[in-house]
């Protein structure tokens, strides 16, 4: 069985003052492994891109066409117990927000060209551990785990295929921002800063049924442009070019902005927003920051469209001088009207 090579490997050897060539030449070298060597300084000298190139080409990338010897191996490696680790961490902090219940959300990450951690199935994100997790590839066959993997894992990878940046990807059912998704009403823009940076507009993604092809490719076709997506009738996904903890994130800004909009909306005045020369200057910061949003490049009356977004209807009583007279029933009014003149009549009496 081939060798794995974890990027904790690599640094042993550094310390050991040893150089990539006593890395076994039919070694398999993790991701990370591969970016460490690109930019080490085994032995004092430094390992240029190129040479590093060739070496782990002639050693062979882990893919999804490995042996399943070497996938195993791969799986067990300890740069992907760590990935484990933080995946069960994040689906925790989703379960201790009410953002799943029962077995519900899922969460992925790129670990190779063409293969990705995911959840399992039938299991809470606040009690997964990382024996329970699962090695697929990007078609959802899967490659290692005991358990079987989450039925939905097929729009994450619709997502990785789509968007080549997306890394890692979050799915759960934020209340507040679920409810954007049941009443079809995409949450407005222009109001707080932290969601235009680092999320912005945020579509919906029409209803299909979860875990099916077509649900994954209606997401998929969003994530060009947008890095969060609310899912008809269902829940949010998002994806992050950096880490898992980046894609969970923007779940909670999205969740504290739709909470925040909606409680806002209840105050019975208007809402303020940012003005386009204001909400420029974050477009701006979002593109130094590498975060796609579909409004670059949009002139300053193009950026706070929304004029499809309606809050919440109010419950109030109208004022009086606006309730519309209730028709009167003539017969009673006569009943009335004689009980009246009998009263009267009986006071004048005396």
């Amino acid at each position: 069985m081939k060798k794995i090579i974890s990027a904790k490997d690599v640094e042993a050897l550094l310390r050991q003052g040893k150089s990539a060539d006593a890395i076994a030449a039919d070694a398999i070298l993790t991701p990370s492994a591969k970016d460490l060597l690109k930019s080490a300084r085994p032995g004092g000298r430094v390992v240029s891109s190129s040479a590093a190139a060739t070496m782990i080409k002639s050693q062979g990338p882990i893919s999804a066409s490995s042996s399943q010897s070497d996938l195993d191996a791969f799986f067990r490696t300890a740069d992907m117990e760590e990935l484990k680790e933080q995946i069960c961490d994040v689906g925790r902090r989703m379960w201790q927000r009410a953002y799943v219940d029962g077995n519900g959300g899922n969460i992925a990450i790129r670990v190779a060209d063409d293969l990705a951690l995911c959840t399992p199935t039938l299991v809470s994100k606040g009690f997964m551990k990382p024996a329970d997790l699962c090695l697929v590839d990007l078609d959802g066959n899967q490659k290692a785990g005991e358990k079987k993997r989450t039925s939905e894992i097929l729009m994450h990878l619709e997502i990785m295929k789509r968007q080549p940046r997306a890394k890692a990807t979050a799915h759960c059912h934020p209340p507040h921002a679920t409810a954007y998704a049941v009443a079809g009403v995409e949450p407005p823009t222009c109001m707080i800063p932290e969601i235009e940076v680092f999320i912005g507009k945020v579509p919906i993604a029409p209803y299909r049924t979860p875990g099916t092809p077509e649900m994954g490719k209606l997401v998929a076709d969003l994530v060009d442009k947008h890095n969060t997506v609310l899912m008809g009738n269902h829940g949010a996904v998002s994806w992050s070019h950096l880490t898992v903890e980046d894609a969970y994130f923007k779940m909670e800004i999205l969740e504290a902005y739709c909470r925040t909009i909606w409680v806002a909306s209840q105050l019975g005045t208007p809402l303020k927003t940012m003005d386009p020369s204001q909400l420029k200057d974050l477009l701006n910061i979002k593109q130094n920051l590498g975060i796609p949003d579909p409004r670059f490049g949009l002139k300053e009356c193009e950026l706070c469209d929304n004029q499809e977004w309606r809050p919440g209807v109010t419950c109030a009583v109208p004022p009086h001088d606006e309730v519309a007279d209730v028709a009167k029933d003539s017969s009673s009014e006569a009943a009335v009207q004689a009980i009246t003149d009998q009263i009267m009549a009986k006071l004048a009496a005396k």
